[in-house]
């Protein structure tokens, strides 16, 4: 399986195969949407302009995405070589207006553990003869050999607290350095999105300096209708980084609070004046829908299109590695002091719980990350009630923590070996590690839980820790004053390294301009760390 050094720039084969995908996608500047360049506008036929990307990729299939400007068909091709010698066609759907001209093909029946390279053709479905210039991608699908190893990075927070795409710095800068890096995949761990984030289009720095927004109509107030959750999904697509990243590295895609507004819970009845529709459900409805057609997530996609489907679910990605994709938003209760007792519905809800069990006892890879959306032991305040799990009692469980401490001591006994936590949500970055002698409940295993983030939004502070389960933090990287621009301080991102040979686990906190801030390997094979 190919695979280039870390921190070295894709090959020649591959750095060719994506000129096709970032000429295609020229006619969107950082600066708006635009018109396609004269060289490729094709006057009546279909174009892509936004790029393509690929997702929930296996030793076997993946999901490719593409937007069209009109109506159209979708073609999918793969081969084994850029030059496109032998192609396998997929056909994929009729695009139209009923999902904002997005298509999503799913592949399946490829090589494990290969480069496969795609291009997409967008038909005029009243004649097929019609088509637009085809978009060139490329991706690894996971190994089904142990020996081959794995390698991914994660992060979240995209767009956030008012700090969009600045032209004036490259936008998006931390996203080339990611596909740089050349990563099997990448796991976006949340809020990819800041539905309820409205840009100025320029914002002082205390130190004088001018942050300067790109903007859009959608992102000139809070989403509320189904096309302004789309539009700002569409709003990290005019960045040039994040279409050659797409382009390049395949996404394991979560959500959490912003893809719909700032702590919703289910059931919730808002009290914003920003807002004319109060009602939650119906505005996560709307979101999940938009969330569906832009991201390629097998789930999603399985009952058409984003309308039905759920969040949660594992991608297995070869022998080494599961990654357990969390859903802690959808099937929470409200948003509490977090104090109660009895709490059978937790963060996670008592059927999502009990997939999780099942899945963690069924599953063989070397390695089980847990994705979550939010931290487990780190104090995340919603008002004077709680947003994630800890709620600053020290003590025994209570509230959520009684559900996670279910989870952990399922794991302990079950002796379920190789599980971490990964997460973002709190826009810095730290590792904490988790040990029962430390902590008010016991019956658990030492475990480990990483967190990054933000990858393109305000910094703030270190969350304080919740000593219940016994977290020691051993590594923090945070500023000291709260929402920080990506001018003041750096953005932020972690890397997974999974040895085939050994089977040792590095994790590396990493900050946007190549350092490598915080470092720990994992051995394999055991319940607790």
């Amino acid at each position: 399986m190919y695979r280039s050094a870390p921190g070295s720039a894709p090959s020649p084969a591959r750095r060719s195969v994506l000129r096709g995908s970032l000429a295609a996608s020229a006619a969107l500047t950082v600066g708006g949407a635009g018109l396609a360049a004269p060289a490729f506008a094709l006057s009546g036929r279909p174009r892509a302009e936004w790029g393509v990307q690929t997702g929930d990729v296996t030793t076997s299939s993946g999901l490719v995405w593409v937007r069209s400007d009109r109506p159209a068909r979708m073609l999918v091709e793969t081969s084994a070589s850029e030059s496109f010698r032998r192609v396998r066609r997929h056909h994929g759907p009729l695009i139209g207006a009923g999902t904002d001209f997005t298509g999503t093909t799913a592949l399946r029946g490829l090589p494990a553990g290969e480069q496969i390279y795609y291009r997409v053709t967008l038909a005029d479905p009243d004649d097929p003869r019609r088509t637009g210039e085809r978009i060139t991608g490329t991706f690894r699908t996971a190994p089904d050999r142990r020996r081959d190893g794995v390698r991914f990075l994660w992060s979240g927070d995209i767009a956030g607290q008012g700090w969009g795409i600045n032209p004036d710095i490259g936008g998006f800068r931390a996203y080339e350095e990611m596909r740089r890096l050349d990563p099997d995949f990448f796991l976006c761990s949340g809020d990819s999105i800041y539905a309820d984030g409205p840009l100025q289009p320029s914002v002082t720095l205390p130190d004088g300096r001018i942050w300067r927004n790109v903007t859009t109509p959608e992102k000139a107030k809070v989403a509320e209708t189904l096309d302004e959750y789309r539009g700002n999904f569409r709003y990290n697509l005019l960045d040039h980084n994040v279409r050659a990243f797409n382009a390049q590295v395949p996404t394991v895609t979560q959500w959490d609070d912003h893809e719909v507004r700032n702590n919703w819970y289910p059931g919730q009845i808002l009290d914003d004046a920003r807002y004319t529709e109060k009602n939650v459900d119906v505005l996560a409805s709307r979101a999940l829908r938009a969330f569906g057609e832009y991201t390629p997530v097998s789930t999603l996609h399985a009952r058409g299109g984003g309308r039905e489907g759920r969040m949660h679910r594992v991608v297995r990605y070869g022998p080494l590695l599961d990654v357990f994709v969390l859903d802690m938003r959808s099937f929470r209760n409200a948003n509490s002091p977090g104090r109660q007792p009895d709490d059978t519905t937790g963060i996670l809800g008592a059927e999502q719980l009990a997939w999780l069990k099942r899945e963690l006892a069924a599953s063989t890879a070397v390695w089980k990350v847990l994705a979550a959306d939010m931290p487990l032991g780190l104090v995340v305040p919603d008002g004077t009630n709680i947003e994630a799990v800890a709620q600053g009692d020290p003590g025994a469980p209570l509230g959520r923590e009684l559900q996670i401490a279910e989870l952990l001591r399922f794991v302990k006994h079950r002796r379920i070996t190789g599980t971490l936590w990964l997460t973002a949500d709190v826009h810095h970055t730290s590792a904490q590690h988790y040990a029962p002698e430390r902590a008010a409940f016991q019956d658990f295993a030492p475990f480990w839980e990483f967190v990054s983030g933000p990858l393109a939004a305000g910094g703030f502070p270190a969350s304080a820790l919740d000593a219940t389960f016994g977290p020691e933090r051993v590594f923090v990287r945070a500023p000291e004053r709260a929402n920080l621009s990506p001018m003041e301080s750096p953005q932020y991102f972690g890397e997974v390294d999974i040895d085939g040979h050994s089977g040792e686990l590095t994790v590396r906190l990493r900050a946007e301009g190549g350092t490598v801030l915080f470092s720990k390997v994992l051995q394999p094979g055991r319940v607790g760390q």
